[in-house]
């Protein structure tokens, strides 16, 4: 299912599904309310989630649907690349966030990664991790709450940030598909919040170590 408020990028991956032989368009939605509504009706096996929409954004939407569909795997696709959107969308649901600058093969990579239960990061986002992990500010005093990565996730993360692929990782490292998807997700789950008081303490502490100009709002993405 495509989630996404522009009929020219809807049009755009629907043509680009129509030439494959695995994949297809169960349905489109072009706000926040419709993709919720159309994903309960359709119970699709992905959906390609823009998160700036009308009404509720689709972080939020994917919040509603995984709880009202937990089988349900989204992807996000968007321009938006920032800590904020990335971290909140995965602790949300996501099990992918790619920009739309991406490539065809890249995008179509990413829908079939996650439609079989594998978690995926373009290479930008990658990075941005990378930065936020790693961090070495001599005053930064990390938020309790963040968890750091473990060596093996910190090599699958420069590897991502390389344009590895899943299968090109796991043959890299001598690790199976589904093992490298399962280091990918703990990423994408770190770090971790209990509840929404917890969470605006820690993206204020994310904020302080990245320096961020603090035009994106805490509360637009909850």
């Amino acid at each position: 299912m495509l989630a996404d408020d522009h009929p020219l990028f809807r049009s755009g991956v629907r043509n680009l599904l129509q030439m494959t032989d695995d994949l297809e368009v169960a349905g489109e939605a072009a706000t926040g309310e419709e993709a919720v509504d159309l994903a309960v009706r359709l119970e699709p096996d992905v959906i390609v989630m823009d998160i700036r929409m009308p009404g509720i954004n689709g972080i939020e939407a994917t919040r509603q649907i995984k709880l009202k569909k937990p089988g349900i795997k989204i992807l996000i696709v968007t321009m938006l690349n920032n800590d904020k959107s990335v971290f909140t969308a995965m602790q949300n649901g996501a099990r992918g966030y790619v920009l739309k600058d991406s490539g065809e093969l890249e995008l179509l990579q990413s829908i079939r990664t996650v439609g079989h239960g594998g978690a995926v990061l373009s290479s930008d986002i990658a990075a941005r991790m990378m930065d936020y992990f790693t961090v070495t500010q001599p005053n930064a005093v990390r938020n309790p709450a963040l968890a750091e990565l473990t060596a093996r996730e910190m090599e699958i993360l420069e590897l991502i940030q390389q344009d590895y692929t899943n299968a090109r990782i796991a043959a890299q490292l001598h690790l199976s598909p589904k093992t490298v998807a399962n280091h990918i997700s703990n990423i994408l789950n770190k770090p971790q919040v209990s509840d929404r008081h917890e969470a605006s303490k820690l993206y204020k502490s994310v904020d302080d170590l990245l320096n961020h100009d603090g035009e994106d709002n805490w509360e637009t993405y909850t």
